[in-house]
């Protein structure tokens, strides 16, 4: 009952949360949480769980199954989104392969599998065998000429089309929320922003399927960015499991960055790299404890993914290497499931004549990454070898390229510009789509021209001054697939912005340690080139671009502004919305609540005074005095509300007084009017505020909002103020 007991502070929130209010200390979809209140509610719920666990075996056990449910949850992520990463590979590579044949002795084998099983196939034409068959062999029986090649063709943009169609109804019916990357919104969430339904169990079943039937369908995005959505929406569904983090916002966080981690660590078989994105990337409170769980996580996920051993190849790396040196804004935007099918259509239709826009972006990156051995088969690799070279396999010198290389480089350089529009183009549908692969695709293509070009000019220019220290005649001075390598590195860095954990997640990507200096170097000059352009990489332009209430710690801000600059009631506003701690009633309440929708309340002593004495949350109110109504007799509307310790004596003929002096925060964060701007920003970012009083002598003046702080500064950077949607 509401009536027992009092408070003294925020610090026993937990007391009322014993009284039987549902939903309390929860908090509306889209707004932020109160970071200090969810931190001051767990010490208290860890306080009670201490104190009640010398009391008998069984409350001891209790605390120690507390204690580990962190240790469990992460390993519950990591074998779900391990096992989940490990079937939209196996699921990715049978239905990329299925707009081109199929394998006639199992049907669900992709065109790997199928001549892996095969007696008949020889390594020279390592890619063909009797089993799998294309469209056209299979329907007509002539596997060459014009007529199987237009029928391939145009079988190649029907499952695509089929693909893509599938993909975005699925999304538009089932679960808007499964469009996209998921990145930005999951920096936005971390950062103390509410999106229900983001990180829901639809959410996870609908962006698993369609982001096999996006990827499949050839499409110019990537299943990384996405695998991260589809970790922290397994982080989310173990987190209701357990009171600890299903009650308490700031301690789902928590979890929802080590599972972060998780998703980078199965996307890219790089749980280092993974641990160091969450912290770098996304991560907006990043405990110690928190580092050790995200690296665990990431472990398991790992380890779980290569149990499955998607790539047949027993290794976690995606591209093993080994030298021996929301939603747009435009027309189309209107009509998402018109605006898939069309970029689908014209994707299928330019990307078929070319065979390196037709196959899979993972499988052209992992060719330009190679390096020309004596058994490679591949264009890139038709160089005039000498006939009298007697060297070792692996120590082949540079050599003039052939016509297939020259061929290769003509069809590189088509592919390059059709995947830089393209991509311009996918990012941002109603379907799961990353733009990891795809930055990495257009850097690796840039990369690998550009190392064949030195590599030529090496061989036919070797006593040019650049050339003529390091590289002598019948040396092996240059390798494309290197420059591939940090071409792709340097342009995945310039749209995100990445450092450390990208040159991380290339070395693990690819194995290539040794050339941690090259990766290091490319990644801070692609960040420097980029910043010149604009600070923001592709994430942070997609939650200002969706107005999400997002305070970057690495902003900086430099204005010479005050509290009272920026705090509301301005001039000319009416007077600040507040409650008195014994003279308002029921119905002042309602009403209030009624014709406002600000998330909270200060209580002053009187309106006269207006000195300090708390805040309460809208929420909290609006629970307290329905749950008064409906259990406490006598509450009506002319009922006095009091916030003070105890109410006075009052007379028999006066109706139930109701106290709620147990839901208002009696230390809630204050400044005063003179406090520079600067301080006040450095206060919301690190402490994770959702508002400020701002006080002169004790005395109430006003309230600065997150949203106010983001709408000062966007106006301070001749941005529009109005962009800031949510509070």
């Amino acid at each position: 009952n509401v009536n027992k007991g009092s408070m003294n502070g925020a610090g026993n929130l937990m007391d009322f949360l014993d009284e039987p209010f549902p939903d309390v200390s929860t908090y509306e979809d889209f707004h932020t949480i109160d970071w200090l209140r969810e931190k001051s509610r767990d010490t208290d719920r860890h306080r009670k769980i201490t104190s009640k666990s010398k009391e008998s075996l069984w409350e001891l056990i209790k605390s120690l199954l507390d204690a580990w449910s962190g240790w469990v949850v992460m390993l519950l992520i990591g074998l779900l989104s391990g096992t989940l990463a490990g079937v939209i590979d196996l699921a990715v590579d049978w239905m990329t392969d299925l707009k081109e044949g199929v394998c006639l002795s199992a049907f669900w084998y992709s065109h790997e599998q199928c001549c892996w099983t095969s007696n008949e196939t020889t390594f020279d034409d390592r890619d063909k065998c009797p089993q799998w068959q294309k469209w056209a062999e299979l329907m007509t029986g002539h596997a060459e000429g014009a007529g199987a090649y237009v029928l391939n063709y145009f079988l190649y943009i029907l499952w695509a089309l089929l693909f893509s169609f599938l993909a975005v109804s699925l999304v538009r019916v089932f679960a808007p929320y499964a469009c996209g990357s998921g990145i930005p919104e999951i920096k936005t969430i971390l950062s103390g922003f509410i999106i229900r339904g983001y990180l829901g169990k639809w959410t996870l079943l609908i962006k698993t399927v369609t982001l096999v039937l996006a990827v499949s369908s050839g499409l110019s995005l990537g299943k990384e960015g996405p695998l991260v959505h589809v970790a922290c929406c397994c982080g989310n569904l173990f987190c209701s499991l357990f009171s600890k983090y299903s009650k308490n916002e700031g301690k789902r966080r928590e979890v929802l960055s080590a599972a972060a981690a998780a998703g980078v660590s199965v996307a890219f078989g790089a749980p280092i790299g993974g641990v160091l994105f969450s912290l770098e990337e996304v991560s907006y409170y990043f405990p110690l404890k928190t580092l050790w769980r995200s690296f665990f996580a990431a472990l398991v996920a790992a380890f779980t993914l290569r149990s499955i051993n998607p790539f047949g190849n027993s290794r976690l790396v995606l591209f093993y290497v080994e030298y021996h040196t929301p939603w747009k804004t435009t027309q189309l935007g209107k009509y998402p499931v018109l605006e898939v099918i069309a970029v689908t259509g014209i994707t299928a239709l330019l990307a078929y004549p070319n065979p390196y826009t037709r196959r899979s972006t993972s499988e052209l990156i992992s060719e330009l990454f190679n390096d020309c051995g004596a058994l490679e088969s591949s264009q890139l690799c038709d160089y005039v070898n000498n006939p009298n070279m007697s060297r070792p396999v692996d120590d082949i010198p540079d050599r003039p390229a052939g016509p297939g290389v020259y061929n290769a480089l003509w069809q590189l350089t088509l592919a390059l510009i059709f995947k830089i529009v393209i991509t311009i183009f996918t990012f941002g549908m109603k379907i799961p789509s990353g733009l990891f692969i795809p930055s990495m695709a257009v850097g690796a293509i840039a990369g690998r021209i550009v190392g064949i070009a030195v590599e030529q000019m090496a061989y036919h220019h070797h006593d040019w001054i650049i050339f003529k220290n390091w590289c002598r005649p019948g040396a092996d001075c240059v390798t494309p697939g290197l420059y591939a390598m940090v071409g792709a590195a340097a342009c995945l860095g310039g749209v995100t912005r990445m450092t450390v954990s990208l040159v991380v997640i290339m070395f693990e990507l690819t194995g290539g340690l040794e050339y941690i200096v090259p990766l290091m170097a490319a990644a801070v000059t692609s960040k420097w080139v980029a910043d010149a352009f604009g600070k923001e990489g592709i994430y942070e332009s997609h939650i200002l671009l969706n107005g999400y209430p997002y305070l970057d710690v690495r902003d900086e801000f430099t204005h010479r502004t005050l509290a009272t600059d920026v705090m509301r009631p301005r001039r000319n506003d009416p007077p600040l919305a507040v409650l008195t701690q014994d003279s308002t009633t029921v119905e002042d309440v309602e009403t209030l609540i009624k014709d406002t929708d600000y998330n909270g309340f200060p209580v002053v002593v009187s309106r006269e005074s207006e000195r300090l004495i708390g805040f309460v949350q809208r929420r909290d109110l609006t629970l307290a005095i329905k749950n008064a109504r409906q259990k406490q007799d006598g509450v009506v509307s002319s009922s006095v509300v009091y916030f003070t310790e105890d109410a006075p004596q009052l007379p028999a003929s006066n109706p139930q007084p109701l106290k709620l002096r147990r839901i208002l925060n009696l230390s809630p964060f204050t400044v005063t009017d003179h406090t520079p701007m600067e301080t006040v920003v450095d206060i919301f970012r690190k402490l994770g505020l959702r508002q400020c009083l701002v006080t002169r002598s004790g005395r109430l003046l006003g309230i600065i909002t997150k949203k106010d702080v983001l709408r000062h500064m966007a106006q301070m950077m001749n941005q529009d103020p109005e962009s800031i949607m949510f509070n």
